[in-house]
């Protein structure tokens, strides 16, 4: 009887086994399920390898459903197999799920491993859960998992990114109390994280302090940190020394290393200087991309040297491709500010030929120039072809175009621009609503200007002091007091105060 049911055993296994080779998951299922309800035993070993099948499927209700199947039937997964399944859930970000199983094995007296430690720790780090992740890593080691050079690398790196800085050097001296040696990887981790947030003067130190005793040796990565954020603190001289040290390092620079350069120079105005490392970077065999010629472009435009700025554009970036959006956007932006706006649309229409599609900024820079000049109609045109490019203005194109048009005393448009707004789904905030206001105060509409003080309300936009300030001195000026005085105790009520210059009018007023 035994051996019978022995022999029924590994046929399910058997019948699961190729069901799952094919990828007829649903059969194993069935099967599996044909296995557990039959008369022969199933063991642990069962439940783990299927659970472990679905795991790799994704089928994470149904991993669920089996776990606690086999709860109850006294079994338990292996470590590896609970492994299998946390890193599995960090896929979707099931905590709950994960709390569960982590919970199970300190009931059993089992622990993930280390790799599977890792994915949840960097998983929680990449979800903002720092606190969370800290907890697991305090109690790695004191529940028998040492953590890895890889552990402290995820630790390190999360606590960065959300400006932890001095708990982070804390992990990364006990790292190295711990006899963990840093890889390029930790070291980066640290180094990037603090020139990020500023703290370079401190990533030189450790670093410099871990070739010292170490005799470590840094990838490109680190060098490039340390050199971008000298460059940012306006400290070129020792960003130049610390390439000078890369190369005698054997480390050579390399594109990034140069647009990190370029970039310094061009936010300077040193393009003498910019154009001697574009030349610097052909000798090297290092082929400037579109981002080093974009910055050349920014710095030529800065500068107003537009017509530099063009040539090279034509003559350097279009034969070799090397233009994208960001170099139209630069040229466009330049000549609408030099009041350029013919040579700025020719580009805009030039666009289209050469397979770049305009965006919201393009459009954003153009509308704004068109509206300077007064040319509203042209500026309606570009946002009426921007509708049909599938292209949506955000809140802050609708404000300014708002904001521009009441400057132009196109009052009527501003307000079609606005209800636009209202019908495209985006929400107007307080900056919306105070353009829209101080246009029709200025235009002695304040009964209108008065409503659209009572939408914003019902709308949820609370006023500001600018609010208050345009609604009563545009209610002052059209002599209607009693609904001045009326606003400013709303105002008081708020917490705002009136300036004098508008108090004294309105005091004033009330005891002519």
């Amino acid at each position: 009887m035994h051996r019978t049911l022995g022999a029924h055993r590994l046929i399910y296994r058997a019948r699961i086994a190729n069901y799952v080779k094919a990828g007829l998951i649903d059969h194993a299922i069935q099967v599996f399920d044909e296995m557990t309800q039959s008369n022969c035993r199933v063991f642990s070993i069962d439940y783990n390898r299927f659970i472990g099948v679905l795991i790799r499927q994704s089928r994470f209700d149904l991993s669920q459903h089996y776990y606690h199947q086999m709860l109850l039937l006294g079994f338990s997964l292996t470590s590896f197999t609970y492994s299998r399944y946390i890193s599995g859930l960090c896929q979707i970000k099931d905590f709950s799920t994960i709390g569960e199983l982590l919970l199970d094995m300190e009931r059993l007296g089992l622990l993930p491993d280390i790799w599977a430690f890792n994915i949840y720790l960097n998983f929680l780090c990449g979800e903002n859960r720092i606190e969370l992740a800290l907890e697991v890593f305090d109690s790695m080691a004191r529940r028998g998992r040492e953590p890895d050079v890889v552990t402290y690398t995820i630790i390190i790196d999360g606590l960065c990114k959300v400006c932890r800085f001095h708990e982070a050097v804390r992990v990364w001296h006990l790292m190295i109390d711990k006899g963990i040696r840093p890889d390029n990887k930790a070291c980066g981790a640290l180094v990037v994280g603090l020139c990020d947030g500023g703290r370079v003067d401190l990533a030189y130190e450790l670093t410099v302090g871990l070739m010292k005793d170490a005799g470590a040796q840094f990838s490109i990565l680190v060098y490039n940190a340390l050199i971008s954020g000298f460059c940012k603190a306006d400290r070129i001289d020792k960003a130049q020394a610390i390439e000078s040290f890369m190369k005698r390092n054997g480390c050579k620079p390399d594109l990034v290393t140069y647009n990190v350069f370029l970039n310094y120079c061009c936010n300077k105005l040193m393009l003498e200087e910019a154009e001697k490392l574009i030349k610097k970077m052909e000798r090297s065999k290092i082929e400037p991309d579109i981002y080093s010629y974009n910055q050349l472009l920014k710095g030529l435009c800065k500068a107003s040297r537009l017509d530099e700025a063009y040539l090279l554009m034509e003559n350097k970036m279009e034969p070799k491709g090397l233009f994208d959006i960001v170099s139209y956007n630069t040229l466009i932006d330049a000549f609408c500010k030099a009041r350029h706006i013919r040579m700025a649309y020719k580009l805009f229409e030039e666009m289209d030929s050469m397979g770049i599609a305009p965006d919201v900024v393009t459009f954003n820079i153009l509308i704004n120039a068109f509206l300077r000049e007064g040319s509203s109609d042209v500026a309606q045109k570009l946002l009426d072809k921007m509708t049909v490019t599938g292209l949506l203005p955000d809140r802050i194109l609708f404000t300014t175009l708002v904001h521009r048009l009441c400057s132009a005393g196109s009052i009527g448009m501003a307000q079609s621009v606005f209800c636009d707004m209202i019908e495209q789904g985006i929400n107007p905030d307080v900056v919306s609503f105070n353009a829209l206001i101080n246009g029709l105060c200025k235009s002695s509409r304040v009964s209108e200007a008065m409503k659209l003080y009572e939408e914003m309300q019902s709308r949820g936009c609370d006023p500001d002091e600018v609010t208050y300030k345009l609604i009563i001195g545009g209610l002052v000026r059209e002599n209607k007091l009693p609904v001045a005085c009326r606003v400013w105790d709303q105002m008081m009520e708020k917490g705002f105060t009136l300036d004098k210059v508008v108090s004294d009018k309105l005091i004033e007023a009330m005891h002519s």
